[in-house]
């Protein structure tokens, strides 16, 4: 059975009436892409793309096919997606996986909407604030030079580039450290009591995954308002905040002892938000405070 039997198999599950105008497809459709869904309200009609068959929430539609697969890619885009939102996971954290996943992943995507029949109005694509490479404490922001010093931010920016020939529009997304239910690494390493990995007084910057499906729907909603978007969001938090004094305050929360020590040596970067917020967009946690108590609290519960 080749992917547009697969298709039309999914399609006959559901109504695909006028009432449901806009199509929505999740590339990738992972963590973020459910909590996406799952805060779209009727006038969404949401697809889940994935490589592999995997069980999705009843609100969405599953498409099982390849995004690096040029012939896939053109059977699905004959359904007719009014926006595409991209979260792509690589299969491991190293190079080779990284430019199989971004490069072409983004390769494939503006071959085939570029020919496609059926274009989408609108593709968000998600990359990262390691595009902007090492600086000391400076604060950055969407008009700030990228210099990505590791192969993740070089690959990055490489797809971004690429991305930039869709003939639609399109807006890329700079995610800073993403934190949440399922990702809570920092949590445990304190709960362990364990020693920091990273610098303390590197700065870091956080956005809860939560914000980051907020983000995505906001976006998607202006555009189908019909408000012209940026090409570029940096999507972060209101408080970036120095690893010795995020890791006090959790152990705080947390009753845990840290044999942390402060050193007087800043690096890093701190990220404003002030063209996201100036789309007039209100995060649920706006800073690491409110998002972290909310995780403690839950895990805290009998």
């Amino acid at each position: 059975m080749n992917s547009l039997d697969n298709l039309q198999i999914d399609q006959s599950q559901f109504d695909l009436s006028d009432k449901l105008p806009a199509k929505i497809l999740l590339a990738g459709c992972g963590d973020l892409g459910i909590r996406t869904a799952a805060r779209l309200d009727a006038g969404y009609f949401c697809y889940g793309l994935r490589r592999e068959s995997g069980r999705l929430p009843n609100y969405i539609r599953p498409l099982k096919a390849d995004l690096t697969n040029f012939d896939q890619m053109k059977d699905v885009m004959e359904i007719g997606f009014q926006i595409i939102i991209v979260t792509i996971t690589p299969d491991a954290y190293n190079e080779c996986a990284y430019r199989s996943a971004y490069l072409a992943s983004a390769e494939t995507l503006v071959r085939v909407i570029n020919e496609s029949r059926k274009p989408p109005s609108l593709v968000v694509w998600t990359s990262s604030t390691s595009v902007y490479g090492q600086k000391s404490g400076e604060w950055v922001d969407e008009l700030s030079p990228v210099n990505p010093q590791n192969y993740n931010g070089r690959i990055l920016l490489e797809a971004e580039n690429m991305i930039k020939k869709l003939q639609c529009s399109k807006v890329v997304l700079r995610f800073s450290g993403i934190y949440g239910p399922g990702r809570q690494n920092l949590l445990d390493q304190v709960l362990a009591g364990e020693e920091s990995k990273r610098s303390l007084s590197q700065w870091t910057n956080r956005i809860h995954s939560d914000d980051c499906a907020g983000i995505f729907c906001h976006l998607m909603d202006l555009h189908l308002r019909g408000q012209t978007l940026h090409d570029l969001y940096l999507a972060t938090d209101c408080e970036p905040v120095k690893r010795y004094a995020l890791r006090q305050w959790l152990s705080s929360k947390l009753n845990v002892k840290l044999n942390d020590a402060a050193t007087s040596t800043e690096s890093g970067r701190r990220y404003r938000n002030e063209r996201l917020l100036g789309s007039e967009f209100n995060f649920l946690f706006p800073s690491y405070k409110q998002g972290y108590c909310e995780i403690i609290h839950s895990f805290k519960q009998p």
